[in-house]
C-alpha cells in the first residue's frame, strides 16, 4: 500500500482563509473539517475553526491545514508545519513510527484516535514535527 507525505500547515484562525487561497491557486477540492463538525470543541470561540482541511488537486498539489487551538504553543517562524504521513496500513505507519521516533520528543503517542484507527505525533531529533496517521477507520 502506498504512503505519501504531505505539508501541513499551522495557523492561528487563519486555516480557512489559507485553504480557500490554495484552492483558487491548484484548482483544487477544498474538504474542512472544523472542531465543531469532529465534536472536539474545547473553547467555544474556537469551534468553527478548522480541525482538519485540504487541498487536493488532480495535478498533484495536496497540503494540509489546520488552526491550531489557543492552549497549543504556535508561533508563525517556530512551528509553522509540520509533515503528514499517511498510510493505509497500520503495520506499515507503526514501522515507520518506530524508526521516527528515536531519539524524538513525543509529543502524542502513536495510538486510537477519533478520526484514525492510530494517529500520533512527535518532533525527531532534527526538529521536524511529523504527524503520523492510519487513514481513515476512526474510532468515532
Amino acid at each position: 500500500m502506498p504512503m505519501k507525505t504531505v505539508t501541513h500547515l499551522n495557523f492561528r484562525g487563519d486555516a480557512r482563509a489559507a485553504l480557500e487561497f490554495y484552492r483558487a491557486v491548484s484548482g483544487g477540492d477544498l474538504a474542512v473539517v472544523t472542531y465543531k463538525d469532529a465534536g472536539a470543541v474545547q473553547d467555544p470561540a474556537e469551534a468553527d475553526q478548522v480541525m482538519w482541511g485540504q487541498v487536493v488537486a488532480a495535478n498533484g498539489f495536496h497540503v494540509m491545514a489546520y488552526d491550531a487551538p489557543a492552549q497549543v504553543p504556535w508561533d508563525r517562524g517556530e512551528n509553522a508545519f509540520f509533515v503528514s504521513l499517511r498510510g493505509e496500513s497500520a503495520d506499515e505507519v507503526t514501522a515507520c513510527w518506530e524508526k521516527l521516533s528515536e531519539g524524538a520528543v513525543v509529543a502524542r503517542p502513536l495510538g486510537p484516535a477519533p478520526w484514525a484507527a492510530l494517529y500520533g505525533m512527535l518532533t525527531d531529533r532534527f526538529g521536524v514535527t511529523w504527524v503520523v496517521d492510519v487513514v481513515g477507520g476512526g474510532n468515532g
